[in-house]
């Protein structure tokens, strides 16, 4: 009995030094994308920094797939850890990876993102190394398209399907308009808890494709003077799938992008429900005062212009929402 006693405080011991000898948490919320998600464990095993130093947590955000049989197969992998989480919600899956994180900084990879070899050793450089500590890190997206990237699609509509690229030189960001992108994204552990995480009325949540849920984050740091910090090197690739390349998904995502921003403006300074109801009717008096967006209406080979008519429709939409008493979408 006493041996059995021993054996099971040695293995606590074991498992606390264990623990404590994580830097990094490496973080995948995924939903349905099972196929993907391979790539992207693959890409934090082949890591340079020392498996020991490092675990991975997948938090399969309600799946209906084979996604745990994919993360079952890396099982030979110590430090990989599979997380159920049933609340739908990109933000709710977020703050579910960091709750159950050991590593001192937790580092966020989207599912369908594949991280450069050095990704994990250079975000735990940059905490260890710049002064003062950034309150965020994070580098460069670019995208591997697995089809012909449309004729249509402008330059600056890449940034919808995850390109990120502020500079070739490393640098903190000066506000949120150059903000770190969700998809290669790290905060310290202990910034997380300090500030609760990702709100959970902002970020994906099924289909819909609401966002803004880091910004909102990263506007919460930057008022505590915690500033993010870009470095190029700390790159990842993100998958561009063909249903994206569409028209209309990029309509649905302008406009998911218009609701976005008026939530993420209501939950920092919430306004009474007459308020919104105003500015909404001015907003709308404006849309269909304004030639440009009937122009863009009528002519749909000016797809860009188009999006951002769809952008405002989106704006309009959720502030009638909010005077009408209704938040949720």
């Amino acid at each position: 009995m006493a041996n059995s006693i021993l054996t099971r405080e040695n293995i606590k011991k074991h498992r606390l030094r264990h623990q404590q000898m994580i830097q990094i948490s490496a973080v995948i919320c995924t939903f349905n994308r099972a196929g993907y998600l391979k790539k992207a464990i693959q890409s934090l095993i082949n890591q340079t920094l020392p498996d020991k130093q490092y675990e991975i947590i997948v938090v399969d955000n309600h799946s209906t797939d084979n996604t745990k049989e994919i993360v079952q197969n890396f099982r030979k992998f110590n430090n990989l850890k599979y997380i159920y989480e049933p609340v739908k919600g990109l933000s709710q899956a977020r703050n579910t990876g960091w709750q159950n994180a050991h590593g001192k900084y937790v580092a966020y990879l989207d599912d369908d993102a594949i991280a450069c070899s050095e990704w994990l050793e250079r975000i735990v450089r940059v905490f260890e190394t710049i002064s003062p500590q950034p309150g965020s890190v994070g580098g460069k997206i670019t995208l591997i398209w697995e089809n012909e990237r449309p004729e249509w699609m402008s330059k600056n509509m890449e940034t919808c399907l995850g390109f990120f690229n502020l500079s070739n030189k490393p640098k903190f960001l000066k506000d949120d308009r150059e903000g770190l992108r969700g998809g290669n994204v790290t905060y310290p552990r202990e910034l997380l808890r300090r500030f609760g995480g990702f709100s959970t009325k902002l970020g994906r949540k099924g289909n819909n494709l609401l966002s803004n849920d880091e910004i909102y984050l990263n506007r919460c740091l930057e008022k505590n003077k915690l500033l993010g910090y870009y470095d190029p090197d700390i790159c990842v690739q993100h998958h561009v799938p063909v249903e994206r390349l569409v028209e209309n998904w990029f309509y649905n995502r302008y406009f998911w992008q218009g609701v976005s921003s008026v939530v993420l403006s209501h939950i920092e300074k919430p306004k009474k429900r007459i308020y919104y109801l105003l500015i909404g009717f001015i907003n709308a008096c404006y849309f269909v005062l304004n030639p440009r967006n009937l122009l863009a209406l009528i002519d749909n080979s000016r797809v860009y212009a188009m999006c951002k008519v769809k952008e405002r429709l989106g704006r309009i939409w959720m502030l009638f929402r909010l005077g009408l008493g209704k938040e949720n979408v």
